[in-house]
Order: C-alpha cells, then structure tokens, then sequence
C-alpha cells in the first residue's frame, strides 16, 4: 500500500476515489465496484484453474503432514515474514489500548457489584456478490460477539471462578488470544502499544517452529503473553485457560488454512473460551482475491480451496459461508 500523502491513514469505509491520479493512493477504495466484465473474468479464470483438482493421495498428504509444512515455511522465512499489519487497529479498534481500558472499567465495577469470596473453579481445562467483491479483494472482515446471558447465582459464580485458577494470565483482567499467531504479527503490536497491567496474550500456532520464533523475539514477555503450540482442529487438545475467561479472540488469516469442513466445530469449541460478551475478530481470504486467479491447474482441492507450491493450503471465502460459521458457534 502506498503511503498516505498526509501522513495519515485514512479509516476503512471513508476511502473515495475522486481523482483518477490517484488511483495507487490505497489498495483499495470503498467507491469502486467491479465491472460486470471484470466479475465475468474473475469467476471465468476461477473456473478454469478449479477443473483439474489435487488426486487423492495428495490431499491425504496435504492433510496428515499440515504441520510439516507450515514448519518449513516458517523456516525459510523466519521473522522475515513479519510484516507491519497497519489496518489492526483501525479494523479491530477492540484491540486498541483505549478499548481495553474502558472495558476494564466497566469490568472492574461489575466484579465489585458480584464479588464473591473464596471462588473456585471446578472446569479447566449472503454470498458476497460480485459488486461487493471491491471491498474483500485482499480479505474479510468479521467480528461475532458472544451475548450476555441471563444468570442464576450458580452461573454467575462459575464465571467468577476463573479468578483464584493457576493457570498463565489468571490474575489479568483483560485478556485475548490469538489462534494462528505466526511470528507474532499481531500479538507484539498489541503488546507494545498497551502497557496496562491487567492484560494478558495468548497466542498459539500450528507450527512448533513459528512459537519458537515468538518465544525467541526480543518483545517476548512471559509475564504479559504466554506462546503455545495447538492444532485448531485437534477436538483432543485442550486450551491453557478455562472456558469463559477470554475477552477477546483474534483470528487472521486462520480459517482458510483448514479443511472447509472443519471450520464450524473449530470456532464452535473456541466460542466457548469466551466471556459473555466476548467478542471474536475474524479476518481472511474474500473469493476472487488476485491470490486465487493466480492459481495454475492442478492445485485446486475442493471448490475454491488450494494448495500453494510449499504445500500450505488455502480457503478463499464468500461472506454468506462465514455467517454460517459464525451463527452456528453462537448460538452453541
């Protein structure tokens, strides 16, 4: 993207194009629609690289050594991969340091109101159309939030027992986590630009060697951020804290790393590491991304789900199916 030429980043949403000159300005602009001939293109090149699809053998492969090879890839690339993600805050202001502290504050007279002593824990353990396609040419955008409910004494006491637990962050009072880390893109940002004390990172990964990387970074701090290895898809693996102790959980670039047909179960079992009213930040692959034309036959693996020449996969989404998603895991 190309620097602004005030210095300033325009917010999403307020990005028109007036003049024609400046058309390299931003990556994207909110005004522009695709052309029906532009659409035509798009679905026609789609269809082309998806006739011949990966054999079945491969896709086997692809699934069972996954890890093998966002292991590698992260081998070759180490932090080099690292790259300056300035939309986090202005697409996700719930990650900014202001959000957080407003939240604590409400937080703080809320646990003042229903302050129990001694409390223990007994649980760790619509299809995007073609004239939308302008604004998800480079990704979605989706945030789901887990409602309040109505509690019983017993229900509220279960939320509150999450404060005594040992577990790592369990005396924060704001905390998020991050599943698909990578080398840290997301979690060092937050983590330098908020200083309160009561926050706590989470961040986990596929890759062994990726969790290596963030725990190695100078940034790493094991008293404010706690870097894990998890397979989002393993329905075996457990998460370090307990259910309902997460405030907030980010999720980019993640989903279309997986078989579509896990996506659900996936975000189903991470809704319930949510607080009621925590809130889930989603970003990913929008269809007919430049990503996907560029595919050559013979890397298609189901409609509109590839391998890449290293062997990682990818899922490019219309925004219909991430409703899907993410209706089902909150009302679970």
């Amino acid at each position: 993207m190309a620097a602004p030429v005030d210095g300033k980043r325009q917010a999403f949403g307020s990005r028109f194009l007036s003049d024609p000159a400046n058309v390299f300005r931003h990556n994207a602009w909110d005004n522009v629609e695709w052309s029906e001939e532009q659409a035509a293109a798009a679905e026609k090149k789609v269809q082309e690289n998806s006739t011949q699809r990966v054999c079945p053998e491969r896709q086997v492969d692809y699934e069972v050594n996954a890890h093998k090879y966002w292991n590698d890839f992260y081998k070759i690339h180490e932090n080099g991969f690292f790259k300056d993600r300035h939309w986090l805050f202005t697409e996700f202001p719930e990650l900014a340091p202001t959000q957080n502290e407003n939240y604590l504050k409400d937080l703080h007279l809320e646990n003042k109101r229903n302050e129990v002593p001694e409390c223990r824990s007994s649980d760790s353990g619509s299809d995007l159309t073609i004239k939308e396609q302008h604004k998800c040419s480079t990704s979605l955008g989706h945030k789901i939030q887990k409602p309040p409910v109505e509690e019983d004494v017993t229900q509220k006491l279960s939320h509150l027992m999450v404060c005594t637990d040992d577990f790592p962050g369990s005396s924060a009072t704001y905390r998020i986590l991050e599943v698909g880390c990578g080398v840290g893109n997301t979690v060092f940002p937050i983590l330098q630009t908020n200083s309160d004390p009561g926050l706590f990172v989470y961040c986990c990964d596929f890759s062994s060697t990726a969790i290596e990387l963030v725990q190695t970074n100078s940034e790493y701090d094991p008293s404010r951020c706690f870097a894990f290895v998890h397979d989002l898809c393993d329905e075996d693996q457990h998460y370090p804290m307990p259910k309902e102790s997460l405030d907030v959980i980010v999720l980019i670039f993640v989903l279309s790393a997986i078989v579509p047909d896990k996506m659900q179960k996936a975000i189903c079992r991470l809704s319930k590491l949510l607080k009621p009213g925590g809130m889930m930040l989603l970003r990913d692959y929008g269809r007919y991304d430049m990503a996907q034309l560029r595919f050559k036959k013979g890397q298609c693996l189901s409609g509109n789900f590839y391998v890449r020449g290293d062997g990682t996969r990818v899922y490019f989404f219309t925004q219909g199916m991430k409703n899907i998603i993410f209706i089902f895991a909150k009302n679970t």
